[in-house]
């Protein structure tokens, strides 16, 4: 069978390249979308920029006035003192900090009462938005915008004060801007510049507040302060006087000096005591090795009777490896040399020892010299604590007395700064821009609806067409099913229209072959003949040139039609291939094998009491039960649709149905078999042993992918035996969307020069 032609990698994988293709692969599978599913695109995107013209209608234009602040961080020239309450630094938190003052509910409240915005039906009203006009249009007007407290009143004018009033910094600089909207463009200024001058007036309110809370506190510390720093330089001289305290010139004393020198030299019998340590346990350690030959031994241990024994032993057994090679293990001078330097070996030992037992003695005198110098330490500090408690103590009293004083000094130069601040309300904020009348409208704007209303209309078409691609589970390309079906389909038929009706049916009930005669004719089941110049006719020729050319095959071909679904149209596309092959001269008999359901039958012979079951099971011979058309030569062999068949798959997968299609073979040259669809019945699936090849019939957008994915992966001899797929009733104009070439090729005015008349 034809299989799909894959595309090879290349030789080099190039990044490149498989980037740009995936790039243009996207963009073709999203114009494909775009065109399938143009007319979404349309509404959707039609409705979204209506809603954006409705919300324009709707809503009154706004006006917005901007004032501008800045926060000074220069220091004013009169005051040059430190401020009171501390020199703060300017950053981004204080900026912010500023900006949520600037929104709080006191400015707004205190710009409410001045202005009288209570009384205001800007303010008081339910709102003037698109939604609240619903709302009122909708509900009607509410009683409680008639009937409110006061405290009602202000609270809703508050909520609707801070939804119109916007505070922001500029950039990263000390600059505010405060921009309020309302529907008057010269109450948006007057009100933009109010909270400005509230804002200014407050920071003053509060720090003269502040200012005149701190100084009247000051006062009371001061006074606290004072009489606290003479207590302490009064216990300072009565505990000099008491301790016979004298410092000396460097302010130190004599046991602080001793207790140094004995700290330096604990410290140099600690080093030595670590470097006798490290020799004792280096000597330990090549003691353990039995390695004499090793260099590093000898020459670790710096004793040069060690290196002349190890020097001796290395010749002895330089010799003895010589005699050894030469005279043999057991000769004599061969033994006496091994004996030789066995009794160096004992010496190196013997002197090792030595050298170990001095190592461990001289590190257990440093050791002893180190506790002694300890216990010096000791005393020299239990000696140094007793003797300098009193200074401990004397310092202490100082410190605190320092401590006082400052405090006292800091405190009485902020008292004085603060009585000088009083007179001086200068805050660091202070405007620099007042608000003006605006002329333009600020919202709603135009451009900007539209925009949003266009692209939010561009977004939600696109996810609607993604959307209904995604539950679009039917097959409606070719590309479609060799992705799906891994198999070629073959071709693609359109709808087929017949305006004549079925001719009446007349029977020649003669015994012979050609006495029996179709001549009902169905113009759906021979439109083939009817129209030979249709794309429906070119679409099943080239199913038979796929027949003829698939490899090397005998002449006698058995071609089976199979569908997912009953009414998809295979019993219609194997009538008319049938009859395309009987018109080509070809000797072709069509087999109704729909046991169940006959449809061929009752369309060509409807009232038929003998057919492929009868024939099968030998109660009538061949020729009682074939009928012939006419015209064309084609034979027929109906299936009597007046028996309710259970077994129908043991019937068309029998020895009999096998050996009657093998007797067929010889008869004819193309044996047609129209068999049942897959999905309600297995009888096709029993046909394999004597079935050369299977056409499969899927019809456009209505066969789903799933089912017949499944069914074919479950019968995988009928896959395996698969000639191909045809993508029946197709609607050209429609699938044109869905596959560009196909209107580019099949609406061109140049095809009816090839004799398309469809």
């Amino acid at each position: 069978m034809l299989k799909i032609n894959k595309v090879l990698p290349s030789a080099a994988y190039r990044p490149g390249e498989a980037l740009h293709s995936s790039v243009t692969d996207s963009q073709k599978s999203f114009m494909r979308i775009l065109k399938r599913q143009f007319w979404l695109f349309v509404i959707l995107i039609g409705c979204a920029i209506s809603l954006g013209l409705l919300y324009l209608y709707v809503t009154p234009p706004s006006f917005t006035a901007t004032s501008t602040m800045v926060i000074d961080t220069r220091k004013i020239q009169v005051l040059q003192q430190q401020s009171v309450l501390g020199d703060a630094v300017v950053d981004a938190g204080i900026v912010q900090t500023e900006l949520e003052i600037i929104k709080s509910p006191k400015i707004s409240l205190s710009v409410i009462n001045n202005l009288q915005l209570t009384k205001d039906p800007e303010f008081i009203s339910s709102g003037s938005g698109p939604l609240s006009v619903v709302r009122k249009l909708i509900f009607g007007a509410s009683k409680s915008d008639e009937n409110n407290s006061e405290e009602q009143l202000i609270r809703r004018t508050l909520a609707a004060f801070d939804s119109r009033r916007t505070v922001s910094r500029v950039g990263t600089t000390y600059v505010m801007e405060i921009k309020f909207r309302s529907l008057d463009p010269e109450k948006s200024a007057n009100i933009a510049n109010a909270v400005a001058s509230a804002y200014v007036a407050d920071q003053l309110q509060a720090k003269y507040e502040a200012t005149l809370r701190a100084t009247i506190w000051l006062q009371d510390r001061i006074k606290e302060l004072r009489s606290q720093v003479s207590a302490s330089d009064r216990a300072v001289v009565d505990f000099k006087r008491a301790n016979n305290i004298i410092e000396s010139g460097n302010g130190r004393l004599m046991n602080e000096q001793q207790l140094s020198e004995v700290n330096s030299q604990l410290i140099a019998a600690r080093a030595e005591t670590a470097a006798a340590k490290a020799r004792l346990e280096r000597i330990q350690d090549v003691m353990k090795q039995d390695n004499i030959a090793d260099g590093s031994v000898a020459d670790g241990l710096h004793s040069e009777v060690i290196i002349r024994l190890r020097n001796q032993y290395l010749d002895y057994a330089a010799r003895e490896r010589m005699w050894s090679d030469r005279y043999g293990a057991g000769h004599l001078a061969t033994v006496n040399l091994r004996t030789l330097m066995q009794e160096v070996r004992h010496n190196i030992d013997d002197e090792m020892k030595k050298i170990a037992e001095g190592a461990k003695s001289d590190y257990e005198i440093a050791v002893a010299r180190e506790q002694s110098i300890k216990k010096s330490l000791a005393n020299s500090v239990s000696d140094s604590l007793s003797t300098s408690q009193a200074q401990i103590q004397l310092r202490e009293l100082e410190s605190n007395s320092q401590a006082y004083r400052t405090v006292y000094d800091s405190f009485l130069q902020r008292y004085m700064e603060s009585v000088q601040q009083q007179s001086f309300p200068i805050t660091e904020a202070r405007i620099i821009g007042a608000a003006t009348t605006p002329t333009d409208k600020s919202q709603p704007n135009t451009l900007l609806v539209l925009a949003i209303s266009t692209v939010a209309g561009v977004m939600v078409s696109i996810a609607g067409g993604y959307f209904r691609e995604a539950v679009d589970r039917v097959f409606r390309t070719s590309s479609q099913i060799e992705e799906v079906l891994q198999t070629n389909c073959i071709a693609t038929l359109p709808i087929v229209k017949v305006t004549n009706a079925p001719s009446t049916r007349i029977v020649n009930e003669g015994a012979a072959i050609v006495e029996r005669k179709i001549v009902n004719k169905h113009p759906l089941l021979q439109y083939v003949l009817d129209e030979p110049l249709s794309r429906f006719s070119e679409g099943l020729r080239s199913l038979k040139v796929v027949m003829d050319l698939n490899g090397i095959m005998k002449s006698n071909k058995v071609i089976g039609f199979t569908s997912t679904l009953p009414d998809e149209g295979k019993s219609t596309i194997a009538s008319n291939f049938a009859h395309l092959l009987a018109h080509a001269g070809r000797r072709t008999i069509l087999i109704d094998a729909d046991l169940r359901n006959p449809s061929l039958s009752r369309r060509l012979v409807p009232d038929v009491t003998a057919g492929t079951v009868e024939v099968i099971a030998g109660r009538i011979a061949f020729a009682d039960a074939v009928w012939t058309e006419p015209s064309t030569g084609l034979f027929f062999l109906p299936t009597a649709g007046s028996s309710k068949l259970i077994h129908t798959d043991e019937i068309l997968g029998s020895d009999a149905m096998k050996n009657f299609i093998d007797h067929l073979r010889e008869l004819f040259d193309y044996v047609i078999v129209d068999f049942p669809p897959l999905a309600p019945v297995i009888d096709t699936r029993a046909t394999t042993s004597f079935i050369d090849y299977y056409v499969y019939i899927v019809e456009w957008g209505r066969t789903n992918k799933d089912i017949a994915e499944q069914l074919l992966t479950e019968a995988t001899e009928i896959h395996d035996r698969l000639l191909g797929v045809i993508l029946n009733k197709a609607n050209m104009s429609t699938m044109s969307r869905y596959e560009g070439y196909r209107s580019r090729y099949h609406y061109r005015k140049s095809n009816a020069r090839y004799g398309y008349l469809d």
